[in-house]
């Protein structure tokens, strides 16, 4: 893999820990910081990744590589976050 391309899937990847760190159902404290900027550095990354995925592969491969990176990464940081964050008691919790 050339470093373009390993560049695409970090990116790709920091772009769906930003987006689910923007995120209000987040649980991951030290991702809340991110909620005061939006969805912007999320999206920023993910459109950096499809760009470098399309610079090394063309547009149709590129952009399905950069799916294929992105899309498991957004489903995967919730089960991460219940994995790894203790969990935290909500008023709404109490009910």
């Amino acid at each position: 893999m050339t470093m373009t391309a390993s560049l695409a899937a970090v990116l790709a990847i920091a772009s769906a820990i930003a987006l689910y760190g923007a995120s209000p159902n987040g649980r991951v404290p030290a991702l809340r910081r991110l909620r005061a900027f939006g969805t912007w550095p999320g999206l920023v990354l993910a459109l950096a990744s499809l760009t470098a995925w399309i610079a090394v592969l063309g547009v149709g491969a590129g952009l399905c590589v950069m799916l294929a990176c992105w899309m498991p990464m957004l489903v995967a940081m919730p089960y991460l976050a219940w994995a790894f964050v203790p969990a935290t008691r909500h008023a709404r919790d109490e009910g």
